[in-house]
């Protein structure tokens, strides 16, 4: 009865090594990104640019033309 008694013991505590184990399943993939245009104003920005750049640079010429 003993030999019985072990057998089955070890039978059903074998059983536990042959379980599958459940992987879970992936994390949802992360939300895109908002859509914000890139490019929105740059022909604008662009120009203002150009404007700044001769502004400053004609003032940089009368101011170093004053100092000689």
């Amino acid at each position: 009865m003993n030999k019985i008694i072990t057998i089955l013991v070890v039978l059903f505590s074998v059983q536990g090594v042959f379980a599958q184990v459940v992987t879970p399943p992936p994390p949802p993939p992360a939300p895109p990104p908002p859509g914000l245009p890139i490019d929105g104003g740059l022909v604008v920005l662009f120009f203002l640019a150009l404007v700044s750049g001769y502004y400053l640079s004609k003032k940089y010429i009368s101011t170093k033309k004053g100092s000689l």
